[in-house]
């Protein structure tokens, strides 16, 4: 009859409402438990796999890189883990986290559990060389009695990625760099805004990651193939690139062999950059 089927559509309406209330009230309880997408990419479980010794005493960073922190600045950049398929996912954030835990290693060949579980062992450069000052920028100047030296998961260095950092997260970078190694969340999310951020003629290392990075002829011209090496040419193909074996490259890439072992994805080609010329 005509009121069994105006029945019928209106339980399924109250069906899809339902469904629609309870997704809206599981999103909202995910963001209030400070968790994202990411975290259905990597448990707490297997972050801790990953850095098994990151909160060891000997490690200066100990205690200061966390989990919750890593999923709420992911939070700011949402294309990140979040592109392409659920290989290309995980792939991302294995290479991310491989990158920036040579960044900030404390391995040596003979450590416990082998030289690449010890991630995320520093949150500041050690001995620096300089003040990472470069006067001849005048958009970014530098400020008194400041150090540009490396910070954070990525190791943030110079007066220009800090002030850039900054304005773009919402911290001044010129005037308090130190934040960056003094606070945990803005620490994760200059990693991830490094991560995340076209410098030209530099592509972005998500883009590149994710398979969406279209070489330029300059590129081609410098044998610069897309995948991991690629990455690693971004940031800091002017010391590691273009040299036979060098080791800090084969470190980076045996962290992303670890890493994309325990997410179960394949690394996929060209690991390093021995061939390629670094980007101006």
């Amino acid at each position: 009859s005509s009121s069994s089927v105006s029945l019928l559509i209106s339980c399924s309406f109250c069906l899809l409402s339902f469904l629609a209330l309870s997704s809206s009230l599981q999103t909202a309880a995910s963001r209030r438990d400070g968790r994202s997408r990411i975290s259905s990419l990597i448990s707490e479980q297997l972050f801790d796999s990953l850095f098994l010794h990151k909160d060891d005493p000997a490690c200066p960073a100990n205690n200061f890189y966390t989990y919750a922190s890593f999923l709420q600045a992911s939070r700011s950049f949402p294309k990140f883990g979040n592109t392409g398929s659920q290989v290309r996912r995980r792939s991302e954030v294995a290479a991310f986290l491989a990158q920036v835990s040579h960044e900030t290693t404390g391995g040596w060949p003979t450590a416990p559990d082998g030289p690449f579980a010890w991630g995320l062992c520093f949150k500041e450069e050690v001995s620096p060389q300089s003040v990472y000052c470069d006067s001849t920028n005048k958009q970014w100047p530098c400020y008194p009695g400041r150090s540009y030296k490396g910070r954070g998961p990525i190791q943030l260095s110079w007066n220009f990625n800090y002030g850039q950092a900054g304005k773009a997260l919402g911290f001044d970078g010129l005037r308090n760099p130190e934040i960056v190694s003094n606070n945990s969340l803005v620490a994760f999310k200059t990693a991830l805004w490094f991560w995340m951020t076209e410098q030209k003629p530099k592509p972005s290392c998500h883009k590149v990651m994710v398979g969406r990075y279209v070489r330029t002829l300059d590129d081609l011209a410098a044998n610069r193939t897309v995948g991991f090496g690629m990455v690693t040419n971004i940031i800091n193909g002017g010391l590691e690139c273009g040299l036979p074996n060098d080791g800090r490259v084969n470190d980076r890439i045996g962290y992303f062999q670890r890493y994309a072992n325990l997410f179960r994805v394949d690394t996929g080609p060209n690991l390093d950059c021995q061939y390629q010329k670094p980007f101006n």
